[in-house]
Parts: structure tokens; C-alpha cells; sequence
């Protein structure tokens, strides 16, 4: 059976695909939020940014409660806060109380992504690993794509039916992971939950130097790309012309530049050895940020070269992720968990902070935001290049 039609690999799928739902979906509906909030919208705004802080602090939580508790019933309490929410938002009458919602929407919205990754090296070794990853990674590269259309869908009808939708796709996701999935910890691996128990597992993640050099090195390749979609309403329409409507000329090429590097880690799995296809991905990301900087630099506004290097980018970046990934989950066996929950959150804050800080320097033209990508992808390429996984260890 294909992975593709494989019912475990579309619920980790589905599981992990929620965050950039939570998102994408309802960026559509920014204005007309405002105005039946009688609002601004930069309030509107701020009710991102109350979804992303508790998300990315209850990255680190979800993986030690599934270690504890087990990965079904943490997925199962995380969607149903996050259904909860959802039904909170879509009928909420002030500002106040979305961003209240948008909250609790961030606590729980981080748990299905926490725990799909964990379970993809809970139930899958060695080369199929590599290949439900890379699968995985391909059908969650589809939803920033179509996450904005849908949203722009059911805004014909209302801004609340945006909410109502996550809230039923949380619930379609939990029927699916409590039905589909087993649970992959036995009782007698569960490890207690306690907050000094938190604190002394992810002293031990810090003690590993591999594993710390590979979430640099994904961060940095990630941050890379993700200084273009936090400078995309600049770098669109202010530098290439397009217009508001015109985002998915940005998204859907670099979607399915994801898509063609998760493929080819899909198929070299098991065939080449993941320290070949890892630097493939590097000395491909490597030429073409460096071709990238060469031609912004000669031509700095022409949409062809500006969005496809970008697109070109992607394929070796997807195309070594899943590797790392695995590789970082493997540092740490038993206590997965807490190794998935680290790797996510020191992505999310290395690209929240370091591609954040960098922008509104670089944004000047498309040739500084070259500058910015084959910075942050050296840093990266350097990094990876002293752990065993380079080396083939």
C-alpha cells in the first residue's frame, strides 16, 4: 500500500498539519474581524501572537506529558482544549475574547504535532522511518498552500465558520488518532511526570552534542527560508509588485519545492545512505543560495529568479530534514517525547527570534533577504557538517 493511502500516516499527517491550520486559515479574515470586533487591525494582529506564545511554551510540555502519560491521551486533551477553543473563537463578540480563545487554542494546538512526530520513531525503524517522514513532511507541506484558501472560502459565508472548521477538523484528527493509532509507550516505560523531572530530562538534551548541533542545523536551514514568509508582505508588494492577492505566487511554488524534496528523501530511503542524501540537500542548498545572491545582486526584482530560488531552496532543505529529524529522535530513545517537543521548540523560537531580528534589517530589497539566506544557510551547513551524521557514524 502506498504510504500516501496509508490510514496511520494521514492521521500523523492530519495531527501534524493543525499548527499551520491554526494559522494560515483564518489570515484571510484579518479585516472583516476587525470590523465586526470593532476593532483595529493590528488587534487582530495581536490575537496571532497570543496563539504563538503559549504554542511555542507548550512545545516543550508536550512531549515530557506524553512520555508520562502516554501518546494517545496527550493528543486526546490537546485536541479537545484546542476543539474547545475553536468554538470559543467562532463566537466570540469582543477582541478581548479571541485573544482569550486564540490562547487556549496555542496550549492545546501543539500536542498532535509533538506527538505525530514522536510516534513516527515510535512505530517505524530505520528506512521506513525515513519514508513516513519524508510522506508526512509532504502532506504537511500542503497545508500552508491551501490553509488560506479555505479560509478565503468560508469567509464568503462568515468569519466564524473559519473556527467552526478547526474545531471539526480538530475533532475528525482525535476520532482518527484514538481510532488508527495504538498506543506506543507500554505502562511500564511511561515516565512520571513532574516539572523537576522536565527540568532534568532536557538538562540531559543539552548534554548531547550531536543532538544540539542537529537542531541548530534544521533551525538555521528552516530560518533561512522562514525570513521570507515573515518579509513576504514587503518582499511581494513593495519590491516584485504584486498585489495582496497575488501571496500564493510565493506559497505554492516553495510548497511544492518542499513537496519534490520530501519525495526524494521518500525514495532514497533505504537505497542510499542518509549521510549522501543529507549532503546532496546541503551542497544543493548551498549552490543555490549562492546563485540566489549573485542574481539579486544583478537583478534584484525579477519574479522568476526572486520566488524560484527560493522554490529550489526548499527541495534540498525537505529533502534533509527528515533525516535530522530522525536522527535528533534517535539521540534519545526512551524519552522521544521530550526529544520531539525540544527539536520543535528550538526550531519554532531559533526561527521566531533569529529570522525576526533579521528581516526588518535585510528587508530592504530581495538582495539583502539573499544576504540573510546564505548566512543562516553557512551557519547551518557548518554546524551539520561536525556531527556523526555527516560523517556517516
Amino acid at each position: 500500500m502506498s504510504l500516501f493511502l496509508n490510514p496511520r500516516v494521514i492521521t500523523l499527517a492530519a495531527l501534524a498539519s493543525l499548527a499551520p491550520f491554526a494559522i494560515d486559515t483564518y489570515l484571510p479574515a484579518f479585516h472583516i474581524l476587525s470590523e465586526d470586533l470593532s476593532t483595529n487591525p493590528e488587534a487582530i494582529q495581536q490575537s496571532l501572537t497570543f496563539y504563538l506564545i503559549p504554542y511555542t511554551v507548550m512545545l516543550l510540555i508536550h512531549g515530557p506529558i506524553s512520555d508520562g502519560i502516554g501518546r494517545i491521551k496527550t493528543m486526546q486533551w490537546g485536541l479537545t482544549l484546542f476543539l474547545l477553543a475553536s468554538l470559543g473563537c467562532a463566537f466570540s463578540t469582543t477582541v478581548e475574547s479571541l485573544w482569550f480563545f486564540r490562547a487556549l487554542q496555542g496550549i492545546g494546538g501543539g500536542a498532535g504535532s509533538v506527538v505525530a512526530r514522536a510516534m513516527v520513531r515510535d512505530l517505524y525503524q530505520g528506512a521506513e522511518a525515513q519514508r513516513v517522514m519524508a510522506t508526512v513532511q509532504i502532506l504537511f507541506g500542503i497545508a500552508p498552500a491551501i490553509a488560506p484558501m479555505i479560509g478565503g472560502l468560508l469567509l464568503g459565508f462568515h468569519w466564524q465558520g473559519i473556527f467552526i472548521f478547526l474545531a471539526l477538523y480538530a475533532a475528525i484528527s482525535m476520532f482518527m488518532g484514538s481510532r488508527i493509532l495504538p498506543e506506543t509507550i507500554k505502562k511500564n516505560m511511561l515516565v512520571p511526570f513532574t516539572f523537576k523531572g522536565i527540568i532534568e530530562k532536557y538538562k540531559l538534551l543539552l548534554k548531547s552534542k550531536e543532538f544540539i548541533l542537529l537542531i541548530l542545523a534544521i533551525s538555521a536551514n528552516f530560518s533561512a527560508f522562514f525570513i521570507y514568509v515573515l518579509a513576504s508582505p514587503i518582499f511581494l508588494i513593495d519590491h516584485l509588485g504584486f498585489t495582496s492577492n497575488q501571496f500564493g505566487y510565493l506559497f505554492i511554488p516553495t510548497v511544492v519545492g518542499m513537496m519534490i524534496g520530501s519525495f526524494i528523501a521518500k525514495k532514497t530511503a533505504g537505497v542510499v545512505k542518509p549521510s549522501l542524501v543529507l549532503k546532496f540537500g546541503y551542497y544543493w542548498m548551498f549552490f543555490i543560495s549562492l546563485a540566489n545572491l549573485i542574481f539579486c545582486n544583478f537583478m534584484p526584482n525579477y519574479p522568476l529568479f526572486n520566488i524560484g530560488f527560493i522554490a529550489l531552496y526548499n527541495i534540498g532543505m525537505a529533502s534533509a530534514m527528515p533525516i535530522i529529524s530522525l536522527a535528533g529522535l534517535d539521540c534519545f530513545p526512551k524519552i522521544r517525547g521530550t526529544a520531539a517537543s525540544g527539536q520543535a521548540f528550538m526550531q519554532m523560537l531559533f526561527a521566531s527570534v533569529v529570522a525576526g531580528l533579521l528581516v526588518p534589517v535585510l528587508w530592504f530589497s530581495p538582495f539583502g533577504l539573499s544576504i540573510g539566506l546564505f548566512v543562516l544557510l553557512t551557519f547551518g551547513f557548518f554546524v551539520i557538517s561536525k556531527t556523526r551524521l555527516w560523517k556517516g557514524k
